[in-house]
């Protein structure tokens, strides 16, 4: 039960940095989409192309919402931190698009 609660409350977690996302220049889904940003197994984004500077504004803010909501959902599960971010991140690959790039032992690669 306890994991389908958190499971459920890292999935929300998700979808609201992605649909927050959307309020900069550079949106989450165009940035995934051209490569510049990718999902990291911590729960995090990541700077595929690190020389894009308005990549690495949106990674910045995107993740400190993701560990403020992180801290949140830890707090309220009674579980670390960790546990939350690695889950979080499990679900941010498994629902990453065709395509887009998630950090994998080698590096960036495309799903």
């Amino acid at each position: 039960m306890f994991i389908a609660r958190l499971t459920s409350a890292v999935c929300v977690t998700i979808i609201w940095a992605v649909v927050t996302s959307s309020a900069f220049a550079l949106s989450l889904d165009e940035a995934k989409a051209n490569g510049l940003v990718g999902e990291k197994a911590n729960g995090y984004l990541g700077a595929v192309n690190p020389a894009n500077a308005e990549a690495q504004v949106l990674i910045e803010e995107v993740n400190q919402k993701r560990r403020q909501a992180y801290e949140d959902i830890a707090k309220r599960n009674g579980t670390n931190v960790q546990a939350v971010q690695r889950l979080a991140g499990e679900k941010a690959i498994q629902n990453t698009k065709p395509g887009n790039f998630v950090e994998g032992p080698g590096g960036w690669m495309k799903k």
